[in-house]
């Protein structure tokens, strides 16, 4: 069992919630998030810091009360701070730039890949190989890497493709005469 819950959130500088009718609104310099939790959990708000706590003792209550204190976190460091994830791309002509609002991408295909930056995320490629993806929303800014890396997911035996940085890629042995 969790015992996620037990910790309160603190509110950093800069970042003021409001807590209406089982929402959340979090405002801060990237924006403005909210998060609609279940009637399992009362989540309060105390000087600088924001508790949550299972109404009952019942199996989902006691699961909704980890799972509403991680949103309650992720909205509240997303509106401060934001989320990054770095991609890399591997393999001899694969590289990636910004162009605009728009990810352009040479991946060994015979035309290029054309990925629009939707709204809310923003995405830089400091060298051609590589690619950060930052925004407030830590759901949508994983879906957009997901989205990136899907286009040409690494292969075992040379490792070509995108891959996220942290990613370990198991390679296989080729043909043996």
């Amino acid at each position: 069992m969790s015992r996620v819950g037990k910790h309160a959130v603190k509110i950093p500088s800069g970042v003021t919630v409001d807590i209406v009718n089982n929402i959340i609104k979090a405002r801060g310099k990237l924006g403005e998030l909210s998060f609609k939790y279940t009637d399992d959990v009362t989540v309060t708000q105390e000087n600088q810091e924001i508790s949550v706590k299972p109404k009952d003792t019942t199996d989902r209550a006691r699961a909704m009360w980890g799972t509403a204190r991680n949103q309650v976190a992720n909205l509240i460091q997303g509106v401060a701070e934001g989320f990054t994830i770095d991609l890399e791309i591997n393999g001899v002509g694969y590289r990636a730039a910004v162009q605009g609002s728009t990810l352009v991408m040479q991946l060994g295909f015979s035309h290029e890949i054309t990925f629009p930056i939707p709204a809310g995320i923003s995405i830089k490629c400091e060298k051609p190989t590589s690619i950060a993806v930052h925004g407030a929303n830590r759901q949508q800014v994983g879906q957009i890497a997901a989205l990136i890396r899907s286009y040409r997911p690494p292969e075992p035996y040379k490792g070509k493709g995108i891959k996220y940085v942290t990613e370990v890629i198991f390679r296989k042995e080729g043909k043996k005469k």
